[in-house]
Formats: structure tokens, C-alpha cells, sequence
């Protein structure tokens, strides 16, 4: 079992900044590629970014790509989501996810990640 736990939500203007992070306890971070899932109201939870267990392998949506950056620290047990620029459509509540079995960009579906955070709202105002 790993236990995710996100923070750093908020509400925040278009244009500006977040950092969301999500610390994991349980079995061996570093084992783990890791994801970040939003979900809008009314829409299904979709894939935002990817790392894998090293940090050298990053993928992204492309509705983020170069805004969002996902990082990690092995030794810290966390991974960070940085979001610059910030639009109204980036509203959502966030989510972290942990998968044993994803290595490099093929790793957007939900169905890949066995273990899930609870969430952490973003909410983008115009």
C-alpha cells in the first residue's frame, strides 16, 4: 500500500502560480512512476504529468505543456506539480497517483495507477 496525501491547492487569478505537492508514505517511493489527474465538474479526471521512479523521464498533457512542471524527491517521499500561468480552465480538483508498472510516456490512463491521493482543489479565477 502507499498512502498519497496532496496540499498546496488554493485559489489563485489567471496568470499566477501554484505548487501542489503530495507526500506518500508506505511501501518504497522510489519504486513508484507518479502522476498527476484533474477532474473538472462535470467532466472525467485526466491526465496532467508523469515521472518516473528516477525523475528523468517527464511527460505531459499538452493542454499544460510548458506551464506545468512535475518533480520529485526520492529522499523527501514527495512529488511537486509547479503551475505557472495559470488559466480558468485549469480549475479542478488535483490529484496525485502512484503506478508500479509505468516507466516513460505511456502513462496516462487512469487504469495504470493503483494508488490515489484525495484531492486538493485549484480554482483559476478570470
Amino acid at each position: 500500500q502507499v498512502q498519497l496525501v496532496e496540499s498546496g491547492g488554493g485559489l489563485v487569478q489567471a496568470g499566477g502560480s501554484l505548487r501542489l505537492s503530495c507526500g506518500a508514505s508506505g511501501r518504497t517511493f522510489s519504486n513508484y512512476g507518479l502522476g498527476w489527474f484533474r477532474q473538472a465538474p462535470g467532466n472525467e479526471r485526466e491526465f496532467v504529468a508523469f515521472i518516473n521512479w528516477s525523475g528523468g523521464t517527464t511527460y505531459y498533457a499538452d493542454s499544460v505543456k510548458g506551464r506545468f512542471t512535475i518533480s520529485r524527491d526520492n529522499a523527501k517521499n514527495t512529488v511537486s506539480l509547479q503551475m505557472n500561468s495559470l488559466k480558468p480552465e485549469d480549475t479542478a480538483v488535483y490529484y496525485c497517483a502512484a503506478s508500479s508498472g509505468c516507466t516513460g510516456s505511456g502513462c496516462a490512463a487512469r487504469s495504470l495507477y493503483a494508488y490515489w491521493g484525495q484531492g486538493t482543489q485549484v480554482t483559476v479565477s478570470s
